[in-house]
């Protein structure tokens, strides 16, 4: 009778939508529907006040760090393509987004804390 009322767990290789994994989708969905990221980065300022778990809250600043840098290097990149090089910035732009918000989507299926999240770089 106690497997019976036992609550299944989660098997090794699920996917838990948690907050900060829903965050990190919806910026790698902001390449394909921009408006996502704004979503994102608004549900990391309303769920950072309202932690569930410890490690949670390195994952807010972190994705809220990740929108700032999107934000910057993407008005950067549009103002420096008159000179060519805003092209390389958008670029490196995407690709720092990119791997900020996979890292953070790893480290919240493994309920870890993000290593530095004050960062502005990876």
């Amino acid at each position: 009778m106690d497997d019976l009322d036992r609550k299944p767990s989660n098997p090794a290789s699920g996917f838990e939508f948690n907050n900060p994994t829903i965050i990190s989708l919806l910026y790698l969905a902001s390449f394909v529907v921009g408006v996502t990221g704004i979503i994102g980065v608004v549900l990391a300022f309303v769920w950072r006040n309202e932690p569930k778990a410890d490690w949670e809250v390195s994952h807010y600043q972190y994705l809220i760090n990740t929108f700032w840098i999107a934000l910057v290097g993407s008005i950067a990149g549009f103002l420096l393509m008159i000179v060519l090089i805003g092209f390389l910035v958008l670029l490196a732009t995407a690709i720092l987004v990119i791997v900020r918000s996979v890292l953070c989507l790893i480290n919240a299926q493994k309920h870890a804390p993000m290593p530095n999240p004050g960062s502005w770089t990876i």
